[in-house]
């Protein structure tokens, strides 16, 4: 491994520019076009764009294959010629009224079916646009009412479909997206963990790993920068979307450290020290706009979010460690604690 500092990327989806609607109210401001949010990316200090398949290609379910080829495409050109990567690609699996019951893990066989077969087109998709970080975030892949499924049976099926979409691309790589809760009650597949023990029961392992998002690990009542060293340890972190949240309560996707600095401080030390983005690998982020934005800067998140990682970054990287193995020795964890906050503060 290099010695020589880390020069990071960064990655956004454009639903991360959004209208301001939520569960409880309509949108606020006017939509941007997809065009006008790839035209931001690069002035944002971007180079990576997380893609839904329906990013791409809009009413995907409605399209011949030919059709879909055509429109990945014309995406494929326009981000080129931006100077733009696609990270990741992902089903959006989650909205169909075939999925209400859940994608993989459906009671109906034909879902389950659905869900495989837009899976299938999805890879098709990533291979024009030339990604090869496809993301399943297994969002309806749980239960309201436990006993209407089999939780040992919903494991075996969402194997059955990592295994069928390795066997379908010999060169994709699948990165699982845990989340406990939020749209289904419970989620089978709720922690890193859960994920990695899914991608070792794969039949090409070296091929399924991980992806973490800060608000999710959260929401699981865990650390996030812990769940991420977990991961690096068994070199299955192959992306992160780095966001906050202030609380057990809905997935919020504030903006990177605006609930806890030091929390995020720990995230971005992590990656630094584990050689995280050494291989390709992008900080990408996905944090929501504040519903009291004007549609004219409604793109302040995405920026601060970036220099908030960049500044934490300055901060590890002048982090006196040897100061610091001086507290850990005397086991003086007040004096670090103390210590890291000072730091943090600019003292």
């Amino acid at each position: 491994m290099s010695n020589s500092p880390t020069e990071y990327r960064f990655s956004f989806g454009p639903w991360n520019i959004h209208e301001g609607a939520d569960p409880f109210g309509p949108p606020v401001r006017e939509s941007y076009s997809f065009d006008e949010k790839v035209d931001f990316y690069r002035d944002l200090g971007f180079l990576g764009i997380q893609f839904h398949d329906d990013d791409v290609v809009p009413d995907i379910d409605e399209k011949t294959h030919a059709q879909l080829i055509s429109r990945a495409k014309s995406v494929k050109t326009q981000i080129d010629n931006h100077g733009l990567t696609a990270e990741v690609i992902a089903p959006r699996l989650w909205e169909s009224s075939l999925t209400i019951d859940g994608a993989f893990t459906s009671n109906s066989a034909k879902e389950r079916q659905y869900a495989l077969e837009r899976s299938k087109r999805c890879v098709d998709i990533a291979n024009v646009l030339e990604c090869k970080n496809f993301v399943l975030w297994l969002a309806r892949e749980g239960t309201y009412i436990r006993e209407t499924k089999s939780s040992s049976d919903a494991v075996g099926q969402l194997l059955d479909a990592i295994n069928a979409l390795l066997d379908y691309d010999p060169e994709i790589r699948i990165l699982i997206e845990p989340k406990p809760n939020e749209p289904m009650d419970i989620a089978y597949i709720p922690t890193i963990g859960h994920a990695i023990g899914l991608a070792y029961a794969s039949a090409d392992s070296d091929r399924v790993g991980g992806l973490i998002e800060s608000a999710h690990a959260i929401l699981a009542g865990l650390e996030p920068s812990d769940e991420m060293g977990y991961a690096l340890y068994h070199n299955k972190l192959w992306s992160v979307h780095l966001n906050d949240q202030n609380g057990l309560k809905f997935d919020q996707d504030k903006a990177f450290g605006s609930a806890n600095l030091r929390r995020a401080f720990n995230q971005v030390r992590v990656l630094e020290e584990n050689g995280y983005g050494r291989n390709g690998e992008y900080i990408g982020l996905d944090v929501k706009v504040m519903r009291t934005q004007p549609r004219d800067i409604s793109t302040k998140h995405l920026l601060s979010s970036r220099r908030t990682f960049l500044n934490l970054l300055e901060k590890v990287r002048t982090l006196d460690r040897k100061v610091e193995q001086e507290f850990i020795a005397a086991r003086d964890y007040e004096g670090l604690d103390f210590y890291i906050l000072e730091h943090l503060l600019g003292k």
